[in-house]
This record gives C-alpha cells, sequence and structure tokens, in this order.
C-alpha cells in the first residue's frame, strides 16, 4: 500500500521526539556495536540500565539474569497498569555490513533489530518521564534472550507479573520490506507456534558394497525426510497451517562405508493446539514407522518451544488506536497475514491480555541476515506510538 501524501506519517510522530532523532540514532548504534546473544547481555543491560536511571527512573534488575523492568508513575494518579516490552539480544551471526557501526564481537550481531526495538522503548521512556501527564502506571520492560532461549517465558517463570501488575502487556517489532511507518497486526494467532526435533536414526555400519550386511540409516532418514512431507499435506486440514522442515541431516564420514547412525534435525510451525498435538503425534508415527520397516531404529528428541503469539481482542483495537494516531488510518493494516516465524512475547500474552504489532522499516535486508542493519529513521515513529498508546489508555478524557 502507499501512502496518500508524504505527511501521512509525520502527522502523528511527536516533534520532541523527531528533533532527538539524532541522539537516539547514536544509542541505537551503540547498541549495535555490541551485540550479546541470550541471557548474556550484560554490557546491553547496563547501558539501558544507565540511560532509564537518568530519566529519573527505578530499575528492577535481575529477572531472568539480564533482564529489566523500569517503572513510571502518571502525575494524575492511580489507575490502570500497562507494561511495554523490548527485546535485547543479538543473533549467533557474523555481521557483513562493514557499518561503522557494525558488530564488535565476531560471530555475533544485531540482525533482528533488537537495537532498534530497546531505542525506541528508551526514547518513549524518556519523553514520557519528562512529562508523564496520565493516570496509572507504566513498566519498561526490557526482556533478554527472545532468539530461541525463550526469555519472557524466564522472566514469566521468575515473577514478572506479581512483582509489576499490570493489565494489559504490548509489544512492537520493525518489519522490513513493507512501506515505511505502516503498522502490521491481526486479531488472533498472528506468530506461529515453534517446536524443534532431534532424530537419531540408529542402523548397522557396513561396506558400502555390501548393502546386505547392514541396516542403511542413510536410506531410513532419507525416507524420514520424505515422510515428514506428508504430514501437512494429508494429517492437516487444508483450512489449518503447519510446517515441517528438515534443516540438518548428519552422517558418514567417507566413500565407502554405510554408518551406523545419522543425525536429523529441524522445526514445526502450527497456529493453534490441536494442529500442535496432531503434527507430533504424527510425526513420532512417521518416525518410528519408517525405521520399523527399515530395521532400523529412532531415538526421538521432540521438544516444544514457544506457543503461538495471539492478539486478544480489545487490546488489539486499542494498539490499532494509538497506531493509526501514530501515522494515520491509511498507514495501519489490521488483517496482516499471519506469520509462521516464532516470538517469545507469546508467553507473556499467554498470562496477560495484550497485543503485539510489526512497524515496517521499507526497503532492506531481511532480518536474520548478515547485511540486515535498522532503519533508524524508524525510531521517532515507533516511539511516538509508545507515547500514543500511554496516553490513549491512560490519560483520563477531558
Amino acid at each position: 500500500m502507499q501512502h496518500e501524501t508524504d505527511d501521512d506519517i509525520a502527522q502523528g510522530v511527536l516533534p520532541a521526539l523527531a528533533q532527538a532523532a539524532e541522539e537516539f540514532t547514536s544509542w541505537r548504534r551503540t547498541l549495535h556495536a555490541m551485540p550479546e546473544t541470550a541471557f548474556e547481555e550484560q554490557r546491553t543491560s547496563a547501558f539501558v540500565a544507565a540511560r532509564l536511571t537518568s530519566f529519573g527512573l527505578p530499575v528492577h534488575r535481575g529477572l531472568a539474569g539480564t533482564g529489566l523492568v523500569a517503572t513510571l508513575k502518571g502525575a494524575r494518579g492511580e489507575g490502570p497498569a500497562i507494561g511495554l516490552r523490548a527485546d535485547m539480544d543479538a543473533l549467533d551471526i557474523h555481521e557483513a555490513t562493514n557499518l561503522p557501526w557494525r558488530s564488535d564481537t565476531p560471530g555475533k550481531m544485531h540482525a533482528c533489530g533488537h537495537d532498534g526495538h530497546m531505542t525506541m522503548l528508551l526514547a518513549a521512556a524518556r519523553h514520557l518521564s519528562a512529562d508523564p501527564d496520565f493516570a496509572g502506571t507504566v513498566h519498561f520492560v526490557f526482556q533478554p534472550a527472545e532468539e530461541n532461549e525463550g526469555g519472557a517465558r524466564v522472566m514469566v517463570e521468575q515473577g514478572l507479573f506479581e512483582h509489576f501488575p499490570m493489565q494489559a502487556v504490548y509489544g512492537l517489532h520493525n518489519w522490513p520490506n513493507a512501506p515505511f511507518g505502516t503498522f502490521l497486526g491481526r486479531p488472533g494467532p498472528m506468530f506461529a507456534a515453534f517446536d524443534i526435533f532431534e532424530v537419531r536414526v540408529i542402523g548397522r555400519g557396513a561396506h558400502a558394497a555390501m548393502p546386505q550386511r547392514g541396516i542403511d540409516p542413510v536410506l531410513t532418514a532419507s525416507l524420514i525426510v520424505a515422510q515428514l512431507q506428508s504430514i501437512v499435506a494429508r494429517a492437516v486440514s487444508p483450512q489449518e497451517a503447519a510446517v515441517v522442515t528438515v534443516t540438518q541431516i548428519h552422517g558418514g564420514d567417507t566413500w565407502n562405508v554405510i554408518p551406523d547412525e545419522v543425525l536429523l534435525r529441524g522445526t514445526v510451525r502450527t497456529f493453534t493446539s490441536e494442529v500442535r498435538d496432531l503434527v507430533e503425534q504424527r510425526f513420532r508415527a512417521v518416525v518410528e514407522g519408517v525405521c520399523a520397516a527399515q530395521g532400523a531404529r529412532a531415538e526421538i528428541r521432540y521438544e516444544r518451544r514457544y506457543p503461538a503469539l495471539v492478539n486478544h481482542g480489545a487490546e488489539f483495537a486499542h494498539a490499532l488506536d494509538a497506531a493509526r494516531l501514530t501515522a494515520g488510518a491509511g498507514a495501519v493494516v489490521a488483517d496482516f497475514e499471519p506469520i509462521m516465524a516464532a516470538e517469545d512475547f507469546a508467553y507473556m500474552l499467554e498470562k496477560a491480555p495484550g497485543a503485539y504489532l510489526c512497524l515496517a522499516s521499507g526497503p532492506g535486508a531481511n532480518l536474520h541476515n548478515a547485511q540486515y542493519d535498522f532503519n533508524d529513521a524508524l525510531i521517532p515513529v515507533g516511539a511516538s506510538y509508545w507515547v500514543h498508546l500511554v496516553h490513549s489508555l491512560l490519560r483520563p478524557a477531558a
């Protein structure tokens, strides 16, 4: 979609945030240069905490190790409490941008924009702290280990919502290669549940020229890979969605030896608990059945990671209202297609009402790409969204 005018986006970007864009950009690039992966975000957490403290906010540190929560009480007195969440961790990717602010740690980089997410929330925290013209409480939640390791789950398990009661919690993620400044979301399931699997196919090694003397785990593993695709094609309803993908095959050491075993690894994505249960059941049946037919055996590790991210109806509507205030109605897509990627903010939405939107950053490298860099022009837009959301939820009507 295209915006009606060049001013469409800027109408709701707060002037004070736009004027401080250069300073915010310096924060973001500092964070980009010091990427840290799951539960190791020591420098990152210290940087964020220092900024929050400089705004006059009390900062609670230690949830999930490196996680932190800063709390701001409104000047208009008592009212609801809401949480605004940003993720902090980087990825195990070697950066290939060669930018002046590129990663200072080989093999790690901010390839998903979490540096930008932190900066947008920090910018909003400073703005709101300078003029807390609302009734109620805002908790600024900075979460570690979003990528694969479930930092949100750990924060919840360690008492996030008990220590910081919230009526609702909200998240925001950048989204490359959609029109800049567009807000994207959908009610109900938006991101998929994320499971992983590992299958050790155990046969009996033999000379490659005498396969009848062995049990070939390579052939067995190949048949498993092919048959796993029948789960989505024939067991899952065409009206539902699921993905079963084998991403690794390891086995064998030389040209003329059938190995004793082969290792398969991969991932499963689904949106509903019913389909999730069905896929796991059929997965185990396929693996065990193929192995039985070939005379091999299997050791299966099937691990359920993140649940599906499900937006709550009322809170999603509130998020859309704030997005329209920020970008205009023409730049808000409320029926964005479901995304098969996973997001551990889902754990927070299992425990509290809330909503999650994506904010489009325009053309550029995709997420999780070694050439990716967050679009700094997005910072005032995302920060303004947070401020509009707080004011729309916590400022009493005149």
